[in-house]
């Protein structure tokens, strides 16, 4: 299907590649000295807002928790706070010396996001806009960058929901994959006027993350190309500069940190924020997203001017809001930028805007009746709070669902026969299933990710690479040693997401040992693992794709793969058995150990 274009065409510039809109009316924000013979020289106060990282994201709410989200470090969250904090910056600064960004991830995230997207699809014909989209205008975004998770439900909806939004979505270097054309507008331009002298022109340059070539390889391969941020932000920043932008700001789903998740699979920097500031000249200020950190204000000096680029990334899910304060000076003919600050406005400050309660009241309380229907009874409580460290039957269960969907799906072809394993990760460290009722949400709650399930040809060698990889997340530990727990885990930065189970196996992880030489005791049915042995993993189609570069998946021959979530896989497994019993699932395949003792 080709791609739809509707909006990047109607919405392109006389230039042809990007959006350019007029201020209505400005301010006097620009003031002129007293007295007839002064010179002082007139000057522009400009504030950029920017909020990151939505990821549905409405209301101070955790669906999985059916109550008002809550955290340890008194955080808040939803679009609607993030509301009440623009109508007070507008307010003091005057809305037409304002600007409202996003840099991406809007559409993936929550029970909100998947319900609009699933169950009632915004693809539809006569079907809903989509909250996020209904929230964003309602507030008055200006633009917004692509983020990666905008592609996990596929470019139709994608598109779908770019076309619902009364502003941009900018994504610079994600390219029509055969024509290599922009696929998305690459940039905005607005325009403020200032009374008694010439207008000041913002441009808003729009990047995303080359990671999405294989994080969704199954929606954008041949179809999309997504190209390094630097190289694009100096081939755009200077066309945006010929164009009279007396103000460059980039969005950027990317972090700062210059490192990738991804190896070498991509040829281009997964968060590379902080080179595009260094490398790009005539950059004023970059809007970070992607990391889920908060940065209220990070300088950075361009290398080849010596300008200070000013960076700064909101905390994600709508919990804080950035401000870019950009002072301009008017001299010899042209606006200049004289200084740049930012910080971060926390919204648990503040209370939700009405407005906004008022217009998706409906549509969370659908979500909520959804959430909550009972699928099933478990006999007994299941919690990942000790997942990373111990064999947990809640991470069995999603293992469990796996095989069972990847050995009905191979059935009657040709690798019927051989044995299906599974990898699944521990999530979330909060996590339960309680006895009693079964809910969508504890399951979902369980499964956070909208992944999706793909079959991989692998052999019992690349197997046990792929679980000593796995074991470099654990902290080197000696016999002996005092072991706690919260600092056991998550070595050089690894996330938990990127640590995984392998099912139907048996195996030590002797963290006494260096990475590398850690797995221990590895057997298949009672026996030592065949390195000649072949498997069938039943794994993500994020890990399958690359995500987390652990060794031989992506370049495994692909037996199988769909499109519905691992999440509903759970949820139908579930309402099928009815009662959850870990006796239908639970397994111990590996432990922690120290030179060959256990560690618990």
């Amino acid at each position: 299907m080709p791609l739809n274009r509707r909006k990047f065409l109607t919405k392109t510039a006389v230039t042809g590649a990007g959006v350019a809109i007029a201020g209505a009316a400005a301010a006097p924000a620009a003031q002129a000295a007293d007295g007839p013979a002064a010179k002082k020289p007139k000057r522009y106060a400009l504030t950029v807002m920017g909020t990151t990282d939505l990821h549905g994201h409405v209301f101070n709410w955790d669906y999985f928790k059916d109550a008002e989200y809550k955290d340890a470090a008194g955080n808040a969250q939803g679009l609607a706070r993030i509301s009440t904090l623009v109508n007070r910056v507008r307010a003091e600064k005057g809305r037409c010396n304002t600007l409202l960004l996003d840099a991406g991830d809007t559409i993936q995230g929550t029970p909100l996001t998947y319900y609009y997207a699933k169950v009632d699809p915004i693809t539809a014909e006569g079907g809903p806009v989509h909250p996020m989209a209904q929230a964003m205008n309602a507030i008055g975004y200006d633009a917004a960058a692509l983020g990666n998770h905008e592609f996990n439900y596929g470019i139709e909806t994608l598109r779908t929901f770019q076309d619902q939004l009364d502003f941009p979505l900018l994504g610079a270097n994600a390219v029509d994959a055969k024509t290599l054309r922009p696929a998305f507008p690459p940039y905005f331009i607005k325009t403020f006027h200032v009374p008694g002298a010439k207008p000041v022109k913002v441009a808003v340059l729009g990047l995303t993350n080359p990671g999405i070539a294989i994080w969704d390889k199954a929606y954008v391969q041949g179809k999309l190309k997504f190209e390094g941020l630097e190289e694009q932000a100096a081939k755009w920043v200077p066309k945006l500069k010929s164009l009279g932008a007396d103000v460059v700001v980039v969005s950027a789903h990317s972090g700062t940190s210059g490192t990738s998740s991804y190896g070498d699979q991509v040829p281009y920097v997964e968060n590379a924020a902080a080179n595009v500031a260094r490398l790009v000249p005539d950059i004023d200020a970059i809007l970070v997203g992607h990391a889920h950190l908060e940065i209220p204000e990070l300088k950075v000096v361009n290398e080849k001017t010596g300008r200070t680029v000013v960076l700064s990334e909101p905390l994600a899910f709508a919990e804080r809001l950035s401000l870019f304060d950009v002072e301009l000076v008017f001299d010899k003919g042209r606006w200049s930028v004289e200084s740049v600050s930012a910080k971060v406005l926390n919204s648990n400050a503040v209370a939700d805007d009405p407005r906004i309660t008022k217009l998706l009241g409906d549509e969370h309380a659908k979500v909520v009746a959804y959430v909550n229907q009972v699928v099933g009874t478990a006999i007994a409580t299941l919690t990942t709070v000790e997942a990373r460290y111990k064999d947990a039957p809640i991470i069995d269960l999603i293992t469990k669902v796996q095989e069972d969907v990847v050995k009905a799906a191979l059935a009657g072809t040709a690798y019927a026969s051989l044995p299906v394993i599974a990898q699944a990760s521990p999530f979330s460290r909060t996590s339960q299933i309680p006895a009693g009722d079964v809910t969508i949400r504890d399951l979902s709650g369980l499964y956070v990710y909208d992944n999706t399930l793909v079959a991989k040809l692998m052999t019992g060698a690349q197997v046990r690479a792929y679980l000593e990889y796995s074991a470099q997340y654990f902290v080197q530990t000696p016999a002996g040693a005092a072991v706690d727990v919260e600092k056991l885990t998550n070595f050089g930065g690894r996330p938990d997401y990127n640590y995984d189970y392998v099912s139907g196996l048996s195996y030590d992880i002797d963290i006494a040992q260096p990475a590398g030489s850690r797995i221990k005791n590895l057997t298949y049915g009672g026996a030592p693992l065949d390195d000649a042995q072949q498997f069938v993993l039943a794994v993500n189609n994020y890990r399958a794709n690359g995500g987390g570069a652990f060794p031989y998946v992506a370049t495994a021959q692909e037996l199988w793969s769909e499109s519905t979530e691992i999440r509903t896989r759970i949820a139908e497994w579930v309402t099928a058995k009815g009662v959850l019993d870990p006796k239908d699932f639970a397994s111990v395949d590996w432990k922690l150990t120290r030179d060959g003792t256990p560690v618990f």
